[in-house]
């Protein structure tokens, strides 16, 4: 799933290849993924696209005219946008494939937006303000906002409870982290998954404030600049233990562990973060602190 670094590498990229461009052609390639209809998909024709933004794991792209609108996507956890310097000729048409939406711009480029899979949860909404998004109104602070604190972190997670693992991951608590930064994060900050989100000692609050922001920060950079065919790659490279069950610790060298769930799985350094415990892989187990 695309979080926080590759939307911001997304947003750089959308607005240094397109603004500027005037709309030519923006055509639906799945019924389910547009959420709104007024403003209709059409109304984007004929305006120039402004620029683009990231609203926690929410790209927003920021169209001219009077009065201006937002194309939001959300690409789940199997979407992607795919850039063509020539887009293909034939309009796209509503079927079983991948595609989701194709839009054109006056130079004859543009992109596709496609989701693999079954579960067809890439979203597109067209607004006139992204706020009027359900998603995008219910968004924690973002940990790569000015004035994003200790404190703000101790707030946000005081009022989630729960464990860290679910409270990082939850979009209400805060904006732009998902699984894998999540175990990122946590190894960094030596902090189990399963410790309570609200019981954070001033010293480990510190470290899981620094690691939320070092980790995000440094992922960023390593995806600013990189086409966009290019980022899920840099997101793999650069992760230490998300996706890395089996192998070696790259810290302290014990087996990185994982924990299955009903429809994904994280993973963690037992050495690193727990103590030495492995965790119970399954769901309702008992759960270690």
């Amino acid at each position: 799933m695309p979080e926080l670094p590759e939307v911001e590498a997304l947003v750089a990229f959308v607005t240094r290849r397109a603004a500027g461009l005037s709309v030519s052609r923006a055509e639906l390639g799945s019924l389910s993924a547009l959420k709104t209809y007024d403003p209709p998909l059409e109304a984007l024709v004929g305006r120039v696209v402004e620029g683009a933004e990231r609203r926690g794991k929410y790209l927003c792209t920021r169209f001219g005219g009077a009065p201006g609108l937002w194309a939001v996507v959300h690409l789940a956890r199997a979407g992607w946008l795919h850039w063509r310097e020539r887009l293909a000729e034939g309009r796209a048409r509503p079927g079983k494939g991948p595609l989701a939406l194709r839009v054109g711009f006056s130079d004859g480029s543009g992109f596709d937006l496609t989701e693999q899979g079954t579960e067809k949860r890439l979203a597109i909404w067209v607004v006139h303000d992204p706020a009027a998004v359900e998603g995008v109104a219910r968004l924690g602070p973002d940990p790569l906002a000015p004035g994003f604190t200790e404190a703000v972190l101790a707030e946000a997670l005081g009022r989630a409870g729960g464990q860290l693992k679910g409270a990082l991951s939850d979009q209400s608590v805060l904006a732009g982290v998902g699984n894998a930064y999540s175990d990122e994060v946590l190894w960094a900050a030596h902090l189990s998954p399963f410790k309570a989100a609200d019981r954070l000692s001033p010293e480990e609050l510190g470290r899981l404030c620094s690691a939320l922001t070092g980790v995000l920060r440094a992922a960023v950079e390593r995806s600013m600049g990189a086409p966009a065919a290019e980022l899920k790659d840099a997101k793999r490279s650069g992760l230490s233990v998300h996706g890395r069950g089996g192998e070696p610790c790259p810290a302290c060298g014990a087996r990185i562990r994982e924990v299955h769930l009903a429809t994904r799985s994280f993973q963690y350094c037992p050495q690193c973060q727990t103590g030495g415990k492995v965790l119970a892989d399954r769901r309702l187990s008992r759960l270690l602190k």
